[in-house]
């Protein structure tokens, strides 16, 4: 049996990231795979200010460091960066890493692949963030094999979804990954199958395998302690959990409440996330929710407090109109929380049966679904079987294998 390759794992969008609010999904894949790194041959490559930093392994100790909150061994930025009025933390990490750098290059990372194979022999470049995918730094990384992981096709499908611009610069980093890559992972079927089309569309022909390595699940322990004062959790109250944004349709819920406000012990929401973007109308009424309202928008929870509203809901709602995987589906059904969702592909591939399925157009159905629900003492099914994380590793394992052996022809 053949060793696992070494690998070069790209952390760009963790250190983009710090300072910036709790853990997006993306961003917890990409922590996932730093921490699995650690035991194992590998290398970081991080896109800073002024270039690519090739790191040491130390430097992942150093960031799992700091994504646990120690921030203290954070230097001050470089002094252009504080001339230039930069003191964010990215800034002071990417001073810390500047000094622990292996080797820096141009933005294009010329040379890099032989810098690669000098510190660390063969190894494979991994991208699973969505961040630093350029064509030129691709090019540069030859002749080590690359792996990227495509988490949706959501701005290609859906532009009116997505920040302006957004959809023409995945576009080029879809179409960089495709023609450059000797793999293509995907978070699911449903991606895969996205992606399938989408290089079907983009005229690029057949070249890198496309192989689903569903993303695992790691299930918080509940942590009573994040909670905010106020919240009454002995009354029925219900959960929907990320980013507040057009296609999560959070306004859906809204209406949904309206409805529900009529009863005379109307049950609770608790909206868990950030504010996102595109979503000024959303942003309104949830300025507009009286105060000790039956809706109540909690953000920059910690992963316990998150655990611990789930894992007391009466169900997770997700009335979604476009996803590539759900994490927030599986954090419920992996603790035996009833879903009311949206049957998106990906959704649907995840949990089959477990969920009760709804329109995203139709709030009196959801209305209707959570006051079932409200009425009866909090149901518990039997927690579904949820992807790992060492079936997703050993998926990208496996395709690296194939690839190794049997490698796809792919552009220069």
């Amino acid at each position: 049996m053949r060793p696992d390759p070494a690998v070069l794992l790209d952390v760009s969008r963790l250190i983009s990231r710090l300072g910036g609010g709790p853990a997006t999904g993306i961003d917890r894949v990409e922590a996932e795979w730093l921490a699995h790194l650690q035991d194992r041959p590998h290398l970081l490559l991080c896109r800073v200010r002024r270039g690519q930093l090739l790191l040491p392994p130390r430097a992942g100790a150093a960031i799992l460091r700091w994504l646990g909150g120690a921030l203290d061994d954070l230097p001050p930025p470089d002094l252009l960066d504080r001339l230039r009025g930069r003191h964010t933390l990215p800034a002071r990490a990417e001073a810390a890493l500047r000094r622990m750098a292996l080797a820096r290059t141009g933005r294009e990372g010329r040379g890099l692949g032989r810098a690669v194979q000098a510190h660390l022999g063969q190894a494979a470049y991994l991208n699973v963030g969505h961040a630093n995918l350029q064509p030129g730094l691709l090019r540069s990384l030859r002749p080590l094999p690359r792996a990227v992981l495509i988490h949706d096709t959501i701005p290609l499908d859906h532009p009116e979804f997505t920040r302006a611009a957004q959809a023409e610069k995945f576009r080029a980093r879809l179409a960089a990954a495709l023609e450059q890559a000797e793999l293509i992972l995907t978070v699911s079927q449903a991606t895969r199958a996205d992606v399938l089309r989408w290089r079907e569309r983009l005229g690029l022909p057949d070249g890198a395998p496309v192989v689903a390595a569903p993303i695992g699940t790691r299930l918080a322990a509940p942590g009573a302690a994040g909670l905010p004062p106020g919240l009454d959790l002995s009354r029925p109250f219900f959960v929907t959990l990320g980013t507040i944004e057009p296609r999560k349709n959070h306004a859906l819920l809204l209406e949904a409440w309206q409805m529900l406000e009529r009863r005379p012990d109307p049950p609770q929401l608790f909206i868990i996330g950030r504010r996102g973007w595109e979503n000024r109308e959303v942003f309104a009424r949830l300025d507009r929710l009286p105060s000790g309202g039956p809706v109540r928008e909690l953000s920059d929870l910690d992963d316990g407090a998150v655990a611990a509203l789930i894992g007391r809901s009466h169900a997770l709602l997700m009335p979604s109109r476009a996803e590539g995987f759900g994490l927030p589906l599986t954090e419920a059904a992996g603790r035996g929380i009833p879903v009311l969702a949206t049957p998106l592909p990906a959704a649907r591939e995840m949990l089959g049966d477990y969920a009760t399925w709804l329109s995203p157009d139709a709030p009196a159905d959801w209305a209707a679904a959570v006051a079932r629900l409200a009425d009866a003492p909090a149901l518990r099914l039997p927690a579904l079987a949820v992807p790992d994380w060492e079936t997703h590793f050993a998926a990208f394992y496996a395709g690296l294998s194939q690839t190794l052996h049997h490698p796809p022809v792919t552009a220069m």
